[in-house]
């Protein structure tokens, strides 16, 4: 297959998990010729869960009709957002200051809710200058004690449509706020997918993950939170633009040096659609802004496909900073991805040690997983 028809069934996967009619950013008709509220049984504009809780639908049935304008006017803190299915090609943003916000895939389902655009670093933006890979987010949310069910999050730039651009970042979600909980959610796109990180390099965030899905190639979960991926699947996409390994790296930390605790996988799954061992679990990045961080990653009884590269599945992203200087660690994980064959490239932890590494212990005083 060519790369621009690898393009074209990537960005259409994407569309066409909401469905072929939602892919025009309309609400499907049918529900309400049937008499069902779109929004399921969370309520309507006409009977509202309570005063705090606002309605999005794409064709007119709720409060309104894009996600950043139920934002906006959720002033203060404790709204819930009931989003309709349907695709919102649209930027959002969460400030600060919306604190507690909740959004909830009105179907039960993240596939028939997406929240998708398509910037990328290198985009260039109106007045001069290119996006950055923060600007390139689709989802930005800074406000904490955010909370997301059954919500598809996406950016569908592709490299096959703009060769000339080389900033190639395209982040579907970033995240920086305390206490954020995503909950059976989606994470599509390919370079820096979600980005977990915090506010301000002296801000440890903590970040849960519950039955999620995240996909892409290079770095496709990155940054310097404390996170928590439970019960996950990552997923390795292949790639025809590169004639050899690696074709990618599924993590790449950035935990600031004086954060006792990064990012933590456990129960989950590494699938891949890319030859075996094409890609590496992970590189740690230290960023020019941050020459202090020590990456931190622990990957606990977890299946490793045969996607990831068995004999040197850790690699260095920048000179100085040597993998092997880094918190990266594993404990009973299986898999053909997990095999040790070069024991110096798998370091372990002992049980003991592992102990010291569960969701308890990385989040502390919080403890999402009892209202999942």
């Amino acid at each position: 297959m060519t790369d621009r028809g690898t393009a074209l069934s990537r960005r259409s996967f994407v569309l066409a998990s909401a469905g072929a009619a939602l892919a025009l950013g309309t609400a499907a008709p049918a529900h309400a010729s049937r008499g069902r509220s779109p929004f399921g049984r969370y309520g309507s504009p006409a009977a509202r869960l309570d005063e705090r809780t606002l309605y999005v639908h794409a064709g007119g049935a709720g409060d309104f009709t894009t996600v950043q304008a139920a934002v906006t006017a959720a002033t203060g803190t404790g709204h819930t957002l009931v989003v309709a299915p349907g695709v919102y090609r649209e930027t959002v943003a969460v400030s600060t200051a919306r604190k507690d916000m909740t959004w909830i895939g009105a179907s039960g389902d993240a596939r028939d809710v997406t929240v998708v655009y398509d910037n990328a670093a290198g985009t260039p933006k109106p007045g001069g200058g290119t996006y950055g890979t923060t600007g390139s987010a689709t989802t930005l949310v800074q406000g904490d004690g955010f909370t997301a069910r059954d919500i598809t999050f996406a950016n569908d730039w592709l490299r096959a449509d703009h060769p000339e651009i080389s900033g190639t970042q395209a982040v579907a979600l970033k995240v920086q706020g305390d206490r954020s909980a995503f909950v059976r959610c989606r994470f599509l796109g390919h370079q820096d997918t979600l980005y977990a990180d915090s506010t301000a390099l002296g801000t440890f965030a903590r970040q849960y993950f519950r039955d999620c899905y995240a996909e892409g190639d290079v770095d496709f979960v990155f940054g310097r939170a404390t996170a928590v991926f439970e019960r996950c699947r990552f997923h390795t996409l292949t790639r025809t633009d590169l004639a050899s390994a690696p074709f990618g790296f599924v993590f790449a930390p950035s935990t600031a040096g004086a954060n006792p605790r990064g990012y933590l996988v456990t129960r989950s799954r590494i699938t891949s659609g890319a030859p075996d061992a094409h890609y590496k679990l992970a590189r740690p990045w230290v960023p020019s802004s941050d020459t202090t961080a020590r990456p931190m990653l622990t990957v606990r009884e977890t299946r490793l496909g045969a996607g990831i590269d068995a004999e040197a599945p850790y690699t260095t992203m920048s000179s100085g900073f040597p993998w092997q200087d880094q918190r990266f660690a594993e404990y009973r994980n299986t898999g053909p991805g997990a095999r040790i064959t070069v024991p110096e490239n798998r370091p372990q932890l002992t049980a003991e040690e592992a102990a010291a590494h569960t969701r308890a212990a990385y989040l502390g005083d919080w403890a999402p997983w009892k209202g999942c």
